[in-house]
């Protein structure tokens, strides 16, 4: 089959929308007068999505990680590949959560103690000991100072540091206690053992990355109570974020990173978190992945759906089945079912692959939708990209992959290509962007944050 081309990808993404932007409608339509002609509707809802991201702007976050200057991933790096001018926003990863539930640092020499050598310093000028803070937070701060229409946020929790969560979310006074000593680390900058205000200016917010409410997670305390208790958790960090700006006179981000698991999904009051955040980033990746260890083979973030994906089909007995069919456009069609409007919704980009081994071709050749006998360890995007094979793009789901039949090794990922129709999805249904796990698996020349990113 030959390759879609631009005007026909363009097309079946503006269809796909529309698709989309009925779907979310539907339920409410019959109880709003204003929702009583269906194509009114959807042609209503796709120019206000439209207009609130005219107002409020495309962003394109990355993640950037605090364990990477430890491998030769620096600030200045997104500098020299060009990525910098690409992003609106770097979400830094992570804060930790103490088990007293406070923030806490979950590496401070990583932070602000590391000295950054000058060839590694995006000002060219190496750390001193006279400095107050050094290490990944100095940089930042010389980052935003070349770049200043760039917001650094900072991101709490993660896949490691949601242990405490939900203690933290428990009771009005965690939530207060949790609240505070976030603002007085990260916005106000009064960093354990420094002088008071040291890393003042860096932060422009905070994003919450739970993994997840009332879900074990990476083995996390839980339950039932973690639903409403992350709805009021974050409006209060929106309470006390908004004191803080009036005080200093500007306004702060709070952001939350989202599942995309329909399961996971479930146990979030999403339309309540939509109006309280200024959008949420969902992480639609990880659909399959190795831990599927046997197949069969799949996409880990394709944006549609496919009638010859294997995978179970949700049904009224199981709404949830396990490693089923998912796909982006689904993921955005329920969070809009269940009340967010498209600018409070970015899509997630991921920056690495997930592979499989023992892969036979199949009938097409390329090992898609096949059986495996064991998986290979994920990797990132810049070594994907030199790995043995053929890249496929499937013109049915938008997704890119890799077959080597000589190994018969398959990778899910994606490329500038698929990115690129993610991009047409973003902005023919009004999203408010695109956020990526993580930098450091780009390119030396950033090829996927080129693809991807609204900034300037």
């Amino acid at each position: 089959m030959s390759r879609p081309s631009q005007h026909h990808r363009q097309r079946r993404v503006t269809l796909a929308a529309a698709a989309v932007l009925s779907l979310a409608i539907a339920p409410v339509a019959a109880a709003s007068p204003a929702l009583a002609n269906p194509g009114t509707a959807t042609a209503s809802a796709a120019t206000a999505a439209a207009n609130a991201n005219d107002s409020n702007g495309k962003v394109s976050v990355g993640y950037f990680t605090q364990w990477g200057i430890y491998s030769g991933f620096y600030e200045k790096n997104l500098v020299t590949s060009g990525a910098v001018k690409k992003l609106t926003e770097i979400d830094y990863a992570f804060s930790d959560i103490a088990p007293d539930g406070t923030c806490a640092s979950a590496d401070s020499w990583a932070d602000w103690q590391k000295p950054v050598a000058a060839a590694d310093s995006v000002d060219g000028t190496a750390d001193t000991g006279a400095q107050a803070i050094a290490g990944n937070f100095n940089q930042l701060r010389e980052l935003k100072k070349a770049y200043p229409n760039l917001k650094i946020v900072m991101s709490i929790g993660g896949w490691s540091e949601s242990t405490n969560f939900s203690a933290a979310a428990a009771t009005p006074q965690s939530r207060a206690k949790f609240a505070q000593s976030c603002i007085d680390m990260y916005i106000k900058g009064n960093l354990p053992g420094v002088a008071p205000g040291a890393a003042a200016g860096i932060f422009d917010g905070v994003a919450i990355d739970w993994e997840y409410p009332d879900e074990v997670g990476n083995g996390n305390p839980h339950g039932p109570q973690d639903t409403h208790d992350f709805t009021l958790l974050l409006q209060e960090l929106r309470n006390q974020l908004d004191a803080a700006g009036r005080a200093a006179g500007r306004r702060y981000l709070l952001t939350a990173d989202m599942p995309a698991g329909p399961e996971n999904a479930s146990h979030i009051e999403v339309g309540p978190v939509s109006r309280i955040v200024d959008w949420m980033n969902v992480m639609t990746f990880d659909f399959h992945g190795t831990w599927e260890t046997t197949g069969p083979t799949n996409f880990q973030s394709n944006l549609f759906p496919s009638p010859f994906d294997p995978a179970p089909r949700a049904t009224p007995s199981d709404p949830y089945p396990v490693n089923g069919e998912i796909s982006t456009l689904q993921v955005v069609a329920d969070y809009l079912r269940q009340g967010a409007s498209p600018n409070k919704i970015a899509i997630s980009v991921p920056f690495y692959a997930h592979g499989w081994t023992g892969v036979a071709p199949g009938p097409n050749g390329d090992g898609l939708y096949q059986p495996a006998t064991g998986v290979a360890t994920d990797i990132e995007y810049n070594q994907v990209a030199a790995e043995p094979g053929t890249v496929h793009h499937d013109p049915i789901t938008g997704a890119a992959y890799k077959y080597d039949p000589a190994s018969k090794t398959f990778w899910t990922y994606d490329d500038p290509q698929s990115i690129q129709e993610k991009v047409l999805f973003i902005k023919a249904l009004g999203l408010r962007g695109d956020m990526t796990w993580s930098l450091d698996g780009d390119t030396a020349d950033g090829q996927l944050v080129n693809a991807f990113g609204f900034g300037k």
